[in-house]
């Protein structure tokens, strides 16, 4: 029996767009699946379970920021949001509304496979763990099953925010740059993008219910980077 393809759900009005998206992906082996406007990719959703997502921002009806909102409510699958050329501020709103990478407009074959592959990878990545748990002040992370639970209760993270997290409390009581963070939860094309972070850093916070101002769990360490304190007991 042959292995199971990879599955992408590609989401975009422009049918050219869609077109040239699909072709790139197949040729690399994966099984493509496309929507031509946001509600069609929530329909397709209900019933099926993708690997990855590249979702299209400037959409009619219901843009990919919203899109990409709604997936969040129920799914922490992995999305590239693909946006404006340059456009820094719809980066930051895809980021904000739960993506976990974006990829802009005009792109090039190779760099929208490199991506893919990349997310792809970063997903996988963080399959197996070394240690079991860690647990602080009511925080539970259970790296064998990827949850994260703040007094018993489940947090609802994206696959970045989790990796993020985890990558924090594995290195608990260690003060990690921000370009060491970039690197092992984004990879080395990701070194440098300190906004990037800095969002993803305050989403997570935000789940936390923490205080930006006086935070329990993430704390900043001004011109050096972020920690996690020693877990209060080890499992």
């Amino acid at each position: 029996m042959s292995a199971k393809k990879t599955r992408i759900l590609v989401v975009d009005d422009d049918v050219r767009m869609l077109r040239v998206m699909r072709r790139v992906l197949e040729l690399e082996g994966y099984d493509v699946q496309k929507s031509a406007d946001g509600q069609s990719a929530l329909n397709f959703l209900d019933e099926n379970t993708p690997d990855l997502i590249l979702l299209d921002i400037m959409m009619p009806g219901m843009d990919g920021l919203t899109v990409c909102k709604r997936i969040r409510e129920f799914s922490p699958v992995p999305i590239i949001m693909v946006t404006a050329m340059d456009d820094d501020e719809e980066k930051v709103l895809g980021l904000d509304a739960g993506a976990d990478d974006y990829i802009a407009k005009p792109f090039s074959s190779k760099e929208l496979a490199a991506r893919v592959r990349a997310t792809l990878r970063r997903a996988k990545r963080w399959e197996e763990r070394k240690r079991e748990t860690f647990s602080r002040d009511g925080l539970e992370i259970v790296y064998t099953s990827h949850k994260a639970t703040l007094n018993s209760q489940e947090l609802d993270l994206t696959a970045t925010e989790y990796r993020l997290l985890s990558y924090l409390a594995i290195n608990a009581g260690r003060v990690l740059t921000p370009d060491q963070i970039l690197e092992k939860v984004w990879g080395d094309d990701y070194v440098g993008e300190h906004e990037m972070l800095r969002v993803n850093i305050t989403r997570l916070r935000q789940k936390l219910g923490e205080d930006s101002k006086n935070p329990m769990f993430i704390l900043t360490k001004h011109d050096m980077g972020y920690t996690i304190e020693k877990e209060s007991s080890s499992k």
